[in-house]
């Protein structure tokens, strides 16, 4: 991984790793508004919305500057409308973004209704015109945008966002949004790597027995010729911060002979 050495956090439950990454996204909400006046949050889909549910309640639900908040997806799955079950704006805007005063102009989602290519491209569009407004600031190292903060989940096949092992999207390095199809059934929208390793700030969420496996093989094993996806995250001039539940930790635990805290 590049970059600072990444940070990991151990938890006991799932609910205790969600009140903490709350807490989280707020302090670095703060930091961005008083350093920046604004925040930029990229979320993924899964359960990712969900867990952002402490910040929809007090003290959050006062406290936060919403105003400042400026919300991006990871990855969204190509379906024909927002409504859609597979919806990931949908899961957000359900679980999240309608119980909060976000601006509606302030949410930069994917749009529906089109070819995977076309979402892709148009997406690009979008975050390059957030980039030309200076509502989120260039890297200083590539033309990439330095989003404050990326939200990912750990899959079970050591993915994160809709970047999958031994794709060709992990070898792109000029395009920020790619098509990538997981199956012959299923295209999603995918943040690229590079614009996720010039982010301030990742967070990795690792949650659940179904990633244990997973989890274990990204912290132990060495990077190998094809490494696996979230091996390849660290941000080149910011932080990765893992966020871990026991039982994701089990196997990692056991062959460390350590427990959570």
């Amino acid at each position: 991984m590049e970059g600072r050495e990444p940070e990991l956090r151990l938890f006991d439950s799932s609910e205790e790793l969600d009140s903490c990454l709350a807490d989280y996204v707020y302090q670095i909400s703060e930091s961005a508004v008083n350093e920046r006046g604004s925040f930029s949050l990229v979320i993924s889909g899964g359960d990712m919305a969900n867990r952002l549910g402490k910040l929809t309640r007090p003290p959050f639900l006062k406290t936060v500057d919403w105003s400042k908040w400026h919300v991006f997806w990871a990855e969204e799955n190509v379906v024909p409308d927002k409504r859609h079950p597979d919806s990931f704006y949908r899961q957000a805007a359900e679980a999240f973004i309608s119980k909060v005063p976000i601006m509606p102009t302030h949410v930069v989602s994917v749009r529906h209704g089109v070819p995977g290519e076309s979402a892709a491209n148009g997406y690009e569009f979008s975050i390059r015109q957030q980039v030309r407004r200076r509502t989120v600031p260039v890297s200083p190292f590539s033309d990439c945008p330095r989003f404050d903060l990326v939200l990912l989940n750990l899959g079970n096949n050591c993915h994160v966002a809709s970047l999958y092992p031994n794709h060709p999207v992990l070898e792109e390095d000029s395009q920020w949004v790619a098509c990538v199809s997981s199956d012959a059934s299923r295209e999603s929208v995918t943040l690229t790597l590079p614009v996720i390793n010039a982010a301030a700030n990742v967070a990795i969420v690792a949650s659940g027995n179904d990633v244990a496996r997973s989890f274990s093989h990204v912290m132990m094993e060495p990077k190998a010729d094809e490494p696996y996806p979230a091996q390849l995250v660290g941000p080149k001039d910011g932080k990765l911060v893992w966020f871990v539940d026991a039982a994701a930790a089990s196997l990692f635990l056991h062959g460390h002979g350590t427990s959570a805290t």
